[in-house]
């Protein structure tokens, strides 16, 4: 494959999370990006509108915005939290002009998981009138089984797709991300069933570092580790996917070098690996 253009580059905010959002939106359309995924605790105090404003007006496409979700709780009075939380997600994207919320789902350690699916599927089939009047759309982000007890219960993204079947609707839709779905022997099965929902909204890549050592903050950047990331890149487009790809990294390590350089190493991976 050709590596992938610029064009269709996006980075998430929490890559360089040091960094306010003014900050990162004029250095990463600096550097050539054209996309940002912006994390809703980078517009604390901010007015989202404005916000949304600059971010365009540094010429970058404002691709979603992390994260709303966690919906399963012990209690009806934590679950009505919950949803109060990601109406207010929603609200906010569609301030800031963000098309797309990701999901992650949640899950009650020792609660069933079948359960914990259950309450994230009604839950957000309790968000879909909000999102057909502003337009804003929700992706669910199926996380890696080592998150499962707390994290969410959606793990593969069979399951996601099954979700998305139950639920029938153009607002709901999948956000795939290499560094939980990598290992899956049924990815490009799956894969392919996504496109034929057209229901893949948003497609994250980073990379799996060998070994790792710290389960949430220890992603690699592409190239920094096992992951197929072009093959990848070759399903997701073969099931009409032709959207950012974007770069989510969490890592202590990667955070803690100047970002002036490590957005730097971001662009080069990007074109060498992605």
């Amino acid at each position: 494959m050709n590596p992938a253009s610029l064009d269709n580059l996006c980075i998430h905010t929490i890559t360089t999370k040091s960094w306010a959002i003014e900050t990162s939106a004029a250095k990463f359309a600096a550097a050539g990006v054209k996309g940002i995924t912006v994390w809703r605790d980078t517009l604390a105090g901010r007015d989202i509108k404005k916000t949304g404003q600059m971010i365009r007006d540094q010429g970058l496409s404002i691709v979603s915005l992390c994260r709303g979700g966690f919906f399963p709780a012990a209690t009806p009075a934590d679950r009505a939290k919950a949803l109060d939380d990601n109406r207010k997600a929603i609200a906010e994207a569609h301030a800031l002009g963000a098309p797309l919320i990701v999901l992650v789902c949640g899950a009650v350690p020792g609660q069933p998981p079948t359960e914990s699916r259950k309450q994230i599927l009604d839950g957000i089939a309790a968000l879909l009138p909000e999102c057909q009047a502003t337009g804003v759309k929700l992706a669910i982000e199926p996380l890696h089984p080592m998150y499962a007890d707390s994290r969410s219960a959606v793990n593969t993204l069979g399951q996601a797709n099954d979700m998305v079947e139950a639920l029938k609707s153009p607002y709901i839709g999948v956000a795939a991300d290499v560094y939980h779905l990598w290992w899956d022997p049924a990815l490009e099965a799956e894969i392919v069933r996504c496109g034929k929902l057209k229901a893949l909204f948003a497609y994250h890549v980073c990379d799996w570092r060998t070994p790792t050592i710290d389960l949430l903050n220890d992603r690699g950047l592409m190239g920094e580790g096992c992951i197929p990331l072009r093959q990848i890149r070759s399903w997701v487009e073969a099931a009409g996917f032709k959207g950012f790809n974007e770069v989510e990294v969490f890592s202590t390590r990667l955070w803690a070098m100047d970002q002036n350089d490590y957005l730097k190493k971001i662009v080069q991976a990007y074109r060498d690996h992605v």
